[in-house]
């Protein structure tokens, strides 16, 4: 059983205990899940590009940013097992996609651009 799976699992089992399975229709979670990435981005919002990563290195800010990634990780796989999607097997397949579409030879350096 992989990583994720586990996480799935204990997900699962902390949201049937507490009788929460009402509350995650997917909707709400993707509420949810929207909300934390909106806590998460609080974070960095007035930080210069070029220092967000050294400042967050430090604490108290480390701290807040692994809590705040650990609630989108958290909604994102409780999203994708309501709705019945391996999250773990759906990643790899995009990832697939991603190493065909953007050779290292053609990409090297270079941002694809938005069509």
């Amino acid at each position: 059983m992989s990583d994720l799976e586990e996480l799935r699992d204990r997900m699962r089992a902390f949201t049937v205990a507490r009788d929460w399975e009402k509350f995650h229709d997917p909707k709400s979670l993707l509420l949810a899940l929207m909300g934390e990435v909106g806590e998460l981005s609080e974070l960095f919002q007035w930080l210069p590009a070029d220092l967000a990563r050294d400042v967050t290195q430090t604490e108290p800010l480390k701290t807040r940013v692994g809590e705040e990634l650990s609630d989108v990780l958290l909604y994102l796989v409780r999203l994708a097992d309501v709705l019945d999607i391996d999250l773990a097997d759906a990643a790899q397949r995009k990832m697939d996609s991603s190493e065909s579409r953007f050779s290292t030879s053609d990409f090297q350096g270079n941002a694809p651009e938005k069509n």
